[in-house]
């Protein structure tokens, strides 16, 4: 009896699951799954189902980015509800963010 749901390589079986799990559940949150051609075996036939979602690695962590050198607008605007704001765009990352009340 399976006690643990995880991915499985094999694309001839059912995908084995604990009981209350569904097929392609995994109770491995480091786990990372993708889709597969499904070559069912007699298993797979008698069962009615043929697992497809197989583990793959990880992707790659997004590189930390250098921002020292990002360049920045500052604007005065006004805000949804009407009052005057700062804002602070960065040129380099797209992001724009409120810094303050307008300036006098």
């Amino acid at each position: 009896m399976v006690t643990q749901t995880r991915l499985s390589s094999d694309v001839t079986k059912p995908h084995p699951t604990a009981p209350g799990d569904g097929p392609a559940d995994t109770t491995d949150p480091t786990e990372h799954a993708s889709s597969r051609k499904p070559q069912p075996g007699a298993a797979a036939l008698a069962a009615g189902t043929v697992n497809a979602a197989v583990p793959v690695p990880a992707p790659n962590p997004v590189p930390v980015r250098d921002t020292s050198k990002d360049r920045f607008e500052e604007y005065d605007t006004t805000a949804p509800d009407g009052s005057a704001v700062r804002m602070r765009h960065n040129l380099d990352s797209g992001r724009t963010e409120v810094i303050t009340g307008a300036s006098a």
